[in-house]
C-alpha cells in the first residue's frame, strides 16, 4: 500500500510515517498543504490522509478541490475537530473516513486496511470499454487494446467525462463545468485545442473520427464500429 501523508506537526508526522513503515506501507509525507493537490494528482497513492488544518491550504479545502477534478483515490481526514458538524463537513467535501485525534494507532491502522479493500474492489470494477478502448478510471489509464495513450490529467478526465455519456451530446459549458469549474478563466477556444490534441492521440493517423463535434453545441463520443 503506498499512502501519502499530509501532516504539519512534525512529531506527530514523524510517528505516523514510522509506525506505518513498520507495517510495510510506502509513506510519502508533506507538511504544507499546497502541495497535497500536485501529489496527489500525479502520484499513483492508494491512500491520502490528511490533515484538516495545514498551512497553505486546509486539508478539507484540497480534498473538496481533488474531488472536483475527479479524483478518486481513498481519503481519510484526521483533525481534532470532533463535533457532528465538522465530520459532516469533511465527509461532505469528499472524505472516505475521518478520524478524531488523539487516535489508537491500531484504529488507524484498521481503517487504512478498510480503505485499502474498497479500493481493491473499485479497482475490479470501474472499467469502462469504449470501441478498441479500455478506461480504467480508478488507475488512470487509458489503454488501446493492448498500448497506453498517454493522457495530461485534464485529456483523461475529459475522454472519462465523454465515455460516461457515450453517444450523447456533451454541450461544452458542461464540459467546462465538471472539468475546470464555470469560475476559471478557460474559454471555448481552449476547450478546442484539448479536444484537438486528444483526437491526435486517440486517432493517429488512421483517419478515423471517434470524438465528434456537434458546431454550436459540444462534443460527443461514438464507439468505433
Amino acid at each position: 500500500m503506498r499512502v501519502l501523508l499530509a501532516e504539519d506537526d512534525k512529531r506527530l508526522g514523524k510517528l505516523i510515517q514510522y509506525m506505518l513503515e513498520q507495517n510495510e506501507i510506502s509513506v510519502e509525507w508533506i507538511t504544507n498543504g499546497s502541495d497535497i493537490y500536485e501529489y496527489a494528482m500525479y502520484t499513483d497513492y492508494d491512500i491520502l490522509i490528511l490533515d484538516w488544518m495545514m498551512p497553505g491550504e486546509t486539508g478539507v479545502d484540497a480534498c473538496a478541490r481533488l474531488r472536483k477534478e475527479g479524483y478518486e483515490k481513498a481519503i481519510l481526514m484526521l483533525t481534532a475537530r470532533d463535533s457532528v458538524e465538522d465530520r459532516v463537513t469533511g465527509l461532505d467535501a469528499g472524505a472516505d473516513d475521518y478520524l478524531v485525534k488523539p487516535f489508537e494507532f491500531a484504529e488507524l491502522l484498521a481503517r487504512l486496511r478498510a480503505l485499502g479493500r474498497r479500493s481493491t474492489q473499485k479497482i475490479q470494477q470501474d472499467i469502462v470499454k469504449v470501441g478498441d478502448f479500455t478506461l480504467n478510471r480508478t488507475a488512470k489509464v487509458l489503454k488501446k487494446k493492448k498500448q497506453v495513450i498517454q493522457l495530461s490529467p485534464r485529456e483523461f478526465q475529459i475522454f472519462d467525462l465523454l465515455a460516461q455519456n457515450i453517444g450523447i451530446v456533451v454541450p461544452r459549458d458542461i464540459i467546462l463545468d465538471r472539468i475546470w469549474g464555470l469560475e476559471s478563466d478557460v474559454s471555448s477556444n481552449n476547450i478546442d485545442s484539448y479536444m484537438k490534441i486528444l483526437r491526435k492521440k486517440l486517432e493517429p493517423g488512421d483517419g478515423q473520427n471517434l470524438i465528434k463535434t456537434v458546431r454550436g453545441v459540444g462534443y460527443k463520443l461514438e464507439a468505433e464500429k
